[in-house]
């Protein structure tokens, strides 16, 4: 995805969030938002890749911090507040579909999607933990705005999963189950270290998600969704080898697509108009689009 004119205040604001989350320096919260115009200012061209962007701007901000994870308290949170409600998510998965393995993956992608949408650092949008149940509730009887799972169920034998954010992964794991339940493999990528909220290895072992899946690799690095210039050999091979890829979160979706890896599937809730329209869907909507 190439970068969008609304992208930059919106990386200044989540720079600015994230400066205000590590320190209650005021002039160091300047400075790391004055970091983050410096990068734009010298790298801002129409038609480059948002991650392009978004990494240097991000790493500009943490070096200026000194610290490696300032989402650290906001992973946790959306940790404690996805396991609470996990039973109860389970619940609608696996409800009500006997057998029907097709309805019940569906529905797994479903509760993934709207995992998804439980952010932190997205401009404009709040992230209702308080009625957390109730809003999950809401979007699962609403279902997929775009729905190709019925196309992904021939392609499940060596899945890629790319993971996106804490809190999330957990209801990603419902995915996973019903992918072994139809004998697939799984190789989950999670970033290689701290970047946002998104998930690494170490909350992949503290979870002990790790073994819900075959093997875990990374992404080799911090950098916004997958940067294919720092990633591992393994993972390269891995994504030359699967049988499906399936990329959560806006994130990856906004590296993946620019790369030319096929068959992929897009997991995602749409947050922002600049996603929404590369991906063709509104703000809002919940997407699990395969292409190839």
């Amino acid at each position: 995805m190439k970068v969008h004119p609304r992208c930059t205040y919106c990386l200044l604001s989540r720079i600015h969030m994230e400066a205000e989350l590590s320190t209650d320096d005021e002039e160091l919260v300047h400075e790391a938002v004055r970091g983050g115009i410096e990068v734009l200012n010298s790298l801002y061209e129409p038609g480059i890749p948002t991650a392009a962007l978004s990494t240097p701007m991000h790493r500009k901000a943490y070096a200026i911090l000194n610290d490696k994870d300032p989402y650290r308290e906001k992973k946790e949170l959306s940790s404690m507040v996805a396991e609470r409600f996990l039973p109860a998510i389970r619940s609608h998965v696996f409800n009500g579909n006997g057998d029907d393995v097709a309805a019940t993956f569906k529905h797994a992608v479903l509760a993934a999607v709207i995992g998804n949408y439980f952010d932190y650092g997205v401009m404009g949008l709040e992230v209702p933990i308080d009625i957390f149940e109730r809003t999950f509730t809401e979007h699962f009887k609403r279902g997929l705005d775009i729905d190709d799972t019925d196309r992904m169920l021939d392609k499940l034998s060596n899945v890629v999963y790319l993971a996106d954010n804490c809190g999330e992964i957990l209801i990603d794991t419902l995915v996973f189950e019903m992918i072994k339940k139809m004998g697939g493999n799984i190789t989950l990528v999670v970033r290689g270290a701290p970047i946002l909220n998104d998930v690494t290895m170490e909350e992949v072992k503290q979870f002990g998600i790790d073994e819900k899946v075959d093997r875990v690799l990374t992404t080799g690095s911090n950098a916004i969704g997958v940067c294919l210039d720092e990633a591992p050999q393994e993972l390269k091979d891995a994504l030359d080898d699967a049988s499906l890829i399936i990329s959560k979160g806006m994130a990856n979706y906004e590296t993946m697509s620019e790369e030319n890896y096929r068959p992929i599937a897009y997991l995602l809730k749409v947050k922002c108009d600049p996603v929404g329209e590369d991906i063709g869907a509104p703000k809002g909507c919940s997407v699990a689009r395969l292409i190839g």
